[in-house]
């Protein structure tokens, strides 16, 4: 079924773009929210006669998307959380996480526009911030362990591995002597 979407949906589309969804999504969620219409012929018609009366404010539009995006390019984050000893954090980092840093930082952008995984582990990654359906900026995200020095980090996975081994050999040596 071909929906013509009359908002934002993350996941499916911006306004005014054609999207094909399923027959009950569209019937029984977008089109009774008023989110999208049935893209008939005419209803076509009428939006390709929109977006040419509209083109100047959907270009002011992305340039200020652009303006947005050129201020937070260069930004880098860094996230504390708290985390175990194998290095997985309790609970997970966020989109909601990342634009509560951006906020910090002087940036006021909305979590719902930030594309990312949930973060589990301590480790670097990316998350993308789409301010508009061509206009999309990708933010370094680093999650560290919280109130840890740097060599603690590398080296917490080693100390949990160390007497585990040490207790294999323990082991080994007792089983030695009982089979002669």
């Amino acid at each position: 079924m071909e929906i013509i979407l009359k908002e934002d949906i993350i996941g499916l589309g911006f306004k005014n773009d054609i999207v094909n969804v399923k027959s009950g999504y569209g019937r029984n969620y977008l089109i009774p929210t008023g989110k999208g219409v049935i893209a008939s012929e005419s209803a076509k018609k009428v939006l390709a006669e929109n977006l040419k009366q509209q083109a100047h404010k959907l270009a002011a539009i992305k340039a200020a998307a652009e303006q947005k995006a050129e201020a937070i390019k260069d930004v880098a984050l860094t996230i504390s959380a708290k985390v175990g000893a194998t290095g997985v954090t309790y609970g997970s980092v966020t989109a909601a996480h990342v634009a509560e840093e951006l906020k910090k930082l002087g940036h006021d952008i909305d979590r719902k526009i930030i594309v990312m995984r949930d973060i589990k582990k301590v480790g670097d990654y990316v998350a993308t911030v789409c301010f508009h359906k061509e206009v999309s900026v990708e933010i370094p995200v680093k999650v560290v362990a919280e109130n840890a020095p740097a060599e603690e980090k590398v080296e917490a996975p080693a100390a949990v591995e160390a007497p585990v081994a040490e207790a294999e050999a323990s082991a080994t040596e007792e089983e030695a002597p009982a089979a002669e």
